[in-house]
Parts: structure tokens; C-alpha cells; sequence
């Protein structure tokens, strides 16, 4: 199993604090996330973002932890596109009025890429 996710590439990841979610994030995949600093919901794809909220950063064998944040890393990354997520069906059925209602959403979502993971001024991206 741990060699297993050598080669995938577990060994390097951060935990960081988005939209007042935590999210474990590694270089080079994408994410989706509902809530992000409205600032970005506006700016098109391809923008690059850097977040410093980073609570926990595993490099290898090394453990970083912030109380409550990691003051000198940086997770930087950039938005690939808006998207929606699955749609949610809502339905109001009353029994005796022999009514029924039936409402959906889809909540806008925005997709990000992590590019690099930066602690105390090096990259631990070695891809």
C-alpha cells in the first residue's frame, strides 16, 4: 500500500482552508469548489490564484502543521473554467390536496488546478 502511493504521489500534499471548507490539495490535479473570494468568481479561466491559508503542508516524511495557518507557505494554482454541480431535485408533495411541486438547482462551481506548493521560499513540487 505505501508503495503504492509513492508512485501516485501522496507523499506530497497541503491541507488548505477555501471558501470555509478544508481541502487536501497535490500538484497537479484539478478541484471544484463552490465557494471562492468573490473578487475571482468574476475573472475568467486561466487566471492564477494563490492561496495562504495552508494548515497543513506533508512533504515526504516532513509534516508542517500552522496554528492556525503555515505563515511562510503558499499553494498557487489557476482556474480552468465555471461549471455546475449535479442537479438537485426538490420535490413538495401534499398528500391530502393531491398537489405536488417540484423545483431544481445547480449551484455554480468553479474548477481549479494546483501548480506548485511553496513552503519558506522552496518549491516541493518536484514533477
Amino acid at each position: 500500500m505505501e508503495k503504492q502511493r509513492e508512485k501516485i504521489g501522496m507523499d506530497r500534499y497541503a491541507i488548505i482552508d477555501i471558501g470555509g471548507n478544508q481541502l487536501q490539495v497535490e500538484p497537479g490535479r484539478f478541484h471544484d469548489i463552490r465557494c471562492f473570494a468573490p473578487n475571482i468568481d468574476r475573472s475568467g479561466s486561466d487566471t492564477k490564484v494563490s492561496m495562504s491559508r495552508v494548515l497543513l503542508i506533508r512533504d515526504g516524511s516532513n509534516v508542517d502543521i500552522g496554528y492556525p495557518w503555515i505563515t511562510e507557505a503558499v499553494v498557487r494554482g489557476r482556474i480552468l473554467h465555471r461549471c455546475f454541480e449535479k442537479k438537485l431535485v426538490i420535490q413538495k408533495i401534499h398528500s391530502k390536496k393531491k398537489t405536488r411541486r417540484i423545483s431544481g438547482c445547480r449551484r455554480s462551481m468553479i474548477r481549479f488546478v494546483i501548480d506548485s506548493i511553496h513552503f519558506s521560499g522552496r518549491d516541493t513540487n518536484n514533477c
